[in-house]
């Protein structure tokens, strides 16, 4: 990714209750996507005709991989997610060789969690994170690779 993206990206605003996934909500999350050095190797641009439609970041931890993705604010809600989700699993998967994917998601959020359980993945823990200025119900979820 490079720091137009991360720029563009940082500058996303979604709708209520979506907009828990600003950028701007959480000043630490916003100086980590906007810093090349640590962006490197863990942040990803995803285009579409050489439009950018969205991000995944990528983090692997043993044979696990971390996943967070964003897709752009006016392609959400149009079904999507789960394309978007798949083509990032394959990127993935055929750059990272995990054995696992694991995400987290807010709880509040059903329409990705319904994105994610068609695509395999499962929940295997319910957990309180603190960011965007409060303390917010996140589930974990996995599939296998």
């Amino acid at each position: 990714m490079g720091q137009a993206e991360a720029r563009a990206i940082s500058d996303w605003r979604y709708p209520s209750p979506y907009s828990f996934y600003d950028w701007r909500a959480d000043e630490e999350d916003a100086a980590l996507l906007l810093d090349e050095g640590r962006r490197k190797g863990r942040f990803f641009s995803a285009f579409e005709e050489n439009e950018l439609v969205g991000f995944f970041e990528l983090q692997a931890k043993d044979e696990e991989l971390v996943i967070g993705l964003g897709l752009r604010p006016d392609l959400t809600g149009g079904g999507l997610g789960r394309e978007f989700l798949e083509a990032g699993l394959a990127y993935a998967r055929e750059n990272f060789h995990p054995t696992r994917f694991r995400l987290s998601v807010p709880a509040f959020n059903e329409r990705a969690i319904k994105v994610y359980e068609r695509a395999g993945f499962s929940t295997t823990r319910a957990f309180d994170h603190e960011t965007n200025g409060g303390v917010h119900r996140f589930l974990e979820m996995t599939r296998p690779a």
